[in-house]
């Protein structure tokens, strides 16, 4: 029945059909509350599959899934944990983060845009109105007919301009009271000038009246303002994407007792325990336990590093294969992660100094326009000394130069660029994204997950004869950690039988045992096993008192890649390479892609410091990253790229999104973006010609009702028609 009811008021209104409904409120967090990225999430069958998994656990009410977002969202009871979640989510082979739900905004529903579409749809049904009337006028109505139809016109006008040129109305508002001038100066001007006067002539029985023009000057600009929206996502803060990630709960140990506690009550020389798995939730040091951890997302590191006691640990490392006791040297707002956020928020302020095209084109435009309807009210006062139809043409020579090609100009471009960068693999994010991807001279990458797959992947599995294959297949099945997976894939693919080996035992930081008949067998790090280490990526297998057999690995280049950085380097533009992963890895990928200029070991505030350095010295500087470690230094620069599996934080940072898995359309993106910037300039231009045409009509006083609303018309149509050109292929 309430369906059926919203169906009947969204017939009956234009507004209606565009107006939030009841499931657009915002709700608080409440207990049971859970909240999960989802990074690797990619289609429709992976949200149905993660929500059946979700409710399908006891004590789960409900689960829903956002692609957009790559969040899921889940509704328990108070006993279900958010580990047992992520344990859930991982199950079913995605990778899953917690998030903190009491520090996330409610950013599911645009409703910036449903305003803007509400709006809109008002007008568009006002305009068609107050023109029908208006043809009357133009084909003759004559007198207390013609008086008639103006009325009407302004009872259909009046309330549709009030209320759908509101964003206009508030941003020149907010432009004025900062003692400067923007597009929508102009536009309020003469959208009240318009009204004003054919108030005026209405109730002086005048031939001519501009609500019409009026209302279909708002209707073509929100049209632009809406078309310029969609072509991003809401913009929300990185910083707190990043602060959501922190754990929001640690297990602290309380005269010998562990007990879970807020992350808020944890204090310096605390003593925490992480479990197996488990985020790191302070920094500090570890003074009980070995394992390993990954520092993927922090450092960019591909293999996991051996933790022991009297190890300096970071908020925000995974602990993977033992439990580690972590006394805490940096909590809450001092943590190397908060730090980090800290840095992204003042790298995402610095960006928004940038001014765009429309905005330069404002300062020119908008002061000229209100000096020469100034200059022809005043003109047209000495000559005639007529106070009403100097404001006539004053009000026509603000409405016939309003900038509704302008206003035009820059989101006709971006919706058509934009969808063909959409159509290669690219959305779109920030308003400016394209104008600042024109002017990229220096393409800044990161390794892990970036140019590479982040995956390691076995290289040498041809050294194994087939018994060594299933020893080795069946203790990597028995562990969870990065390079046994990877060989668990390998042989699988492979098609190897695993063997049968007893009393299998993960050695937290060290590797995997077992027995074979009477030979002990053993997969781990190479100190573990007895065997030298080579100086490739790599684990080590040892059967029995044969020698230790050294199984290394790669990070597999991520597609594209490879035409990707050949083509930049091919249009003349600087690459490099910086990534917080070692030097033999980052050498040894640079060398192969033909990056000259590279940086390994490099850390979070350190990549953030280089491209300062490079913007300070006047490049342009395009970052591509995905991890956590990169979310400074993609909000310190020019403009950014983040790959769709990158973390919530990364992708929030970044000013376009790589829809696939492909690399390849980076180079495209350039070159669509500088033809874009051209379309936008020859834009400006087709609007200055209209204006010289335009402009002598209205201040000679020949500027009818009717010939504004062609010119207005005509000139939008032109832009949106050479705006359109870029769709093509030869653009």
């Amino acid at each position: 029945m309430t369906v059926a009811i919203r169906h009947q008021a969204a017939m009956g209104c234009p507004a209606c059909a565009a107006a939030p409904g009841v499931d657009d409120v915002e709700v608080a967090p409440e207990a049971g509350q859970i909240a999960l990225s989802l990074p690797t999430i990619h289609c429709a069958a992976c949200i149905s599959r993660i929500e059946d998994g979700l409710t399908a656990h006891p004590g789960v009410r409900s689960a829903r899934v956002n692609l957009t977002l790559k969040r899921a969202s889940i509704d328990a009871d108070a006993d279900v944990t958010p580990a047992e979640m992520v344990g859930v989510v991982e199950g079913l082979g995605y990778e899953a983060h917690e998030l903190d739900p009491g520090t996330l905004n409610a950013t599911a529903t645009d409703k910036a845009g449903r305003d803007l579409l509400m709006r809109l749809a008002v007008a568009g049904f006002a305009m068609m109105n107050v023109m029908l009337l208006s043809v009357s006028v133009w084909s003759g109505a004559d007198d207390a007919t013609r008086d008639m139809f103006h009325w009407i016109s302004a009872a259909i006008a009046l309330p549709a301009v009030a209320f759908c040129g509101v964003p206009f109305y508030r941003n020149a508002w907010s432009a004025l009271r900062q003692g400067r001038l923007n597009m929508d100066v102009p536009i309020t001007l003469a959208v009240a000038l318009a009204v004003v006067t054919s108030l005026w002539e209405t109730a002086l029985s005048g031939h001519h009246a501009y609500f019409d023009a009026a209302i279909a000057l708002v209707f073509f600009l929100l049209a632009g303002r809406y078309l310029d929206h969609r072509t991003r996502e809401v913009a929300r803060s990185a910083a707190e994407e990043l602060t959501a990630l922190e754990v929001p709960r640690a297990w602290r140990i309380e005269d010998g007792t562990e007990v879970e506690r807020p992350i808020a009550e944890l204090a310096v020389g605390d003593v925490v325990l992480v479990r197996a798995g488990a985020r790191v939730p302070v920094d500090g040091e570890i003074i009980d336990g070995t394992s390993e951890l990954d520092r993927s997302l922090l450092t960019g590191e591909t293999v996991p590093v051996f933790a022991g006691p009297g190890q300096a640990v970071s908020a925000g490392e995974v602990n993977l294969t033992g439990p580690l006791r972590i006394r805490a040297s940096a909590v809450g707002a001092e943590t190397s992660l908060h730090r980090m956020a800290d840095l992204v928020a003042i790298a995402e302020s610095g960006r928004s100094l940038y001014t765009s095209l429309a905005d330069r084109a404002a300062k020119l435009y908008a002061p000229g326009v209100h000096i020469l309807s100034a200059l022809a009210f005043v003109g047209w006062f000495l000559y005639t000394f007529d106070m009403r139809t100097a404001l006539n043409i004053a009000a026509a020579v603000l409405i016939i130069t309003c900038p509704c090609a302008l206003g035009l100009a820059v989101p006709a471009v971006t919706t058509a660029a934009s969808g063909r960068l959409f159509r290669k693999g690219m959305l779109i994010k920030h308003e400016t994204a394209l104008e600042r991807l024109s002017e990229v001279d220096t393409v800044v990458f990161d390794k892990t997950g970036t140019l590479t797959a982040g995956v390691p992947v076995l290289t040498n599995a041809d050294v194994l004869d087939d018994a060594a294959r299933g020893v080795a297949l069946a203790l990597a099945q028995g562990s969870a950690h990065p390079l046994a997976r990877a060989i668990a894939n390998a042989l699988g693919e492979a098609e190897a039988k695993p063997a049968e080996v007893t009393g299998i035992a993960e050695v937290p930081g060290y590797g995997v045992s077992g027995r074979v008949g009477d030979l002990e067998v053993r997969l781990g790090r190479a100190a573990w096993v007895g065997a030298e280490p080579c100086s490739e990526t790599a684990t080590y297998l040892k059967i029995g008192k044969a020698a230790p057999v050294a199984l290394t690995f790669e990070d597999a280049l991520r597609p594209g890649a490879e035409e990707a950085v050949t083509a930049l380097l091919r249009a003349d533009k600087a690459v490099w390479l910086v990534s917080g992963d070692t030097e033999p890895a980052v050498k040894a990928l640079a060398e192969r892609l033909g990056i000259a200029a590279w940086h390994a070991g490099v850390l979070p505030e350190d990549k953030a410091r280089i491209v300062a350095e490079l913007s300070d010295q006047g490049a342009h500087v395009l970052m591509v990253g995905d991890g956590l470690n990169d979310t400074a230094a993609l909000a310190a620069a020019h403009v950014s790229i983040s790959p769709a599996s990158a973390l919530d934080a990364a992708r929030v940072a970044s000013d376009v999104v790589l829809l696939g898995t492909d690399l390849s359309p980076l180079a495209e993106a350039l070159v669509v973006a500088r033809k874009a910037r051209r379309r936008i300039t020859e834009n400006f231009r087709l609007a200055t010609l209209y204006n010289i045409i335009a402009v002598p009509l209205a201040v000679a006083g020949l500027a009818t009702p009717l010939i504004a609303a062609l010119a207005m018309s005509a000139s939008s149509i032109t832009v949106s028609l050479n705006a359109l050109r870029l769709s093509g292929r030869r653009a």
